[in-house]
């Protein structure tokens, strides 16, 4: 059966946050997107950030009058424990420097969970951004 779309590539992520540059200054330091031009859409703010010119992430300003749920956890708990990341929502970044962005969230106060694919040659750490949303970041072993 052939695919109704062609060609298709993720475009972005968008994460809602009701300070969308605080989001975007975490985006900015922790992982080292840097900020683009952003649309002016009047009745709401954005800020779109990039880590290269294929992943970017847009920043919307919550709606506060949306019944969506604030961020996965958010929907009927405040778990916040990053161990529960490896089996909930989250999106995923590779790095080549996993140990020094380690020691980084450390540095940081980031609560983090660290471990490794059962294979051993792919670290992982798992934390939230300052709006609660799942991070997964992984470096792989030569």
């Amino acid at each position: 059966m052939a695919a109704a779309a062609g060609g298709v590539q993720l475009n972005h992520i968008a994460r809602e946050s009701s300070d969308v540059n605080r989001l975007a200054s975490f985006y900015q330091e922790i992982l080292g997107f840097e900020r683009i031009e952003s649309p002016d859409f009047g009745d709401f703010k954005v800020v779109w950030v990039r880590a290269s010119p294929t992943l970017s992430i847009h920043i919307i300003e919550r709606d506060p009058q949306s019944k969506l749920p604030v961020s996965p956890y958010g929907a009927h708990s405040s778990v916040r424990d990053p161990k529960l990341l490896r089996r909930g929502h989250h999106v995923c970044f590779s790095v080549s420097n996993f140990e020094s962005f380690v020691e980084k969230l450390k540095e940081k106060g980031i609560e983090n969970y660290q471990t490794a694919q059962p294979d051993g040659k792919t670290k992982q750490v798992f934390f939230f951004d300052p709006d609660g949303n799942g991070i997964e970041v992984q470096g792989h072993l030569n």
